[in-house]
């Protein structure tokens, strides 16, 4: 049963420190589970409504960036680096190598131009929450050369196949700022065969 607005959890960030309001913990009342062919007592339930605080922290402007239509990265500035100018999407705030603070990019370009399909998998099945279309179309992402990580997402247009060219799309209306604003779409995608909210 959804939350009415007096029964939600709200964060705000005031002076540096979480600010929680609200209810973050709604009980519901246990409700027996009966053997149908006996008619005896199996089991209850015990629904829990939970809400969550996840903390970005550094990761924020990425997951910001995917409600207005940007793809951030990161890049190692570090000149005494050996991997320096590597660029790691997923986004990774620090470089794995010097340990260095890395430098967000924009590579929404980048990644409509370069990104092409890695490897991929379906399936016919998904877990609890699950909320994309079945069958799902996990799809891991290269791009240029410069980028030397593997970003995984999902397919929502065309059929999966190494090696083809794929564009990133953005949920602009409405986002919901996780993952899940990001998908991709073959190459030559029309605007009207995209998910409602989804913009290139």
């Amino acid at each position: 049963m959804p939350k009415t607005e007096e029964e939600k959890g709200f964060v705000d960030v005031v002076n540096k420190r979480y600010k929680p309001k609200g209810t973050f913990h709604v009980i519901e009342a246990n409700q027996p589970i009966y053997n149908k062919d006996t008619g005896k007592l199996a089991g209850v339930t015990n629904p829990r409504d939970m809400t969550y605080i996840h903390s970005y922290g550094g990761e924020a402007i990425f997951f910001e960036s995917l409600g207005k239509g940007k793809l951030m990265a990161t890049r190692c500035d570090n000149e005494k680096c050996e991997t320096k100018g590597s660029v790691y999407e997923p986004f990774r705030i620090f470089c794995p190598d010097c340990l260095r603070k890395n430098t967000v990019i924009d590579i929404t370009e980048k990644a409509q131009k370069t990104a092409k399909i890695h490897s991929f998998i379906i399936t016919h099945r998904s877990g609890a929450f699950n909320t994309l279309p079945k069958p799902i179309k996990f799809i891991n992402i290269e791009f240029d050369e410069e980028v030397v990580t593997i970003l995984m997402s999902v397919l929502v247009v065309g059929e999966p196949e190494i090696g083809k060219k794929v564009v990133p799309i953005f949920r602009t209306k409405n986002p919901t700022y996780t993952i899940m604003d990001l998908m991709f779409v073959i190459e030559g995608t029309t605007i009207s065969e995209l998910p409602e909210g989804f913009t290139f």
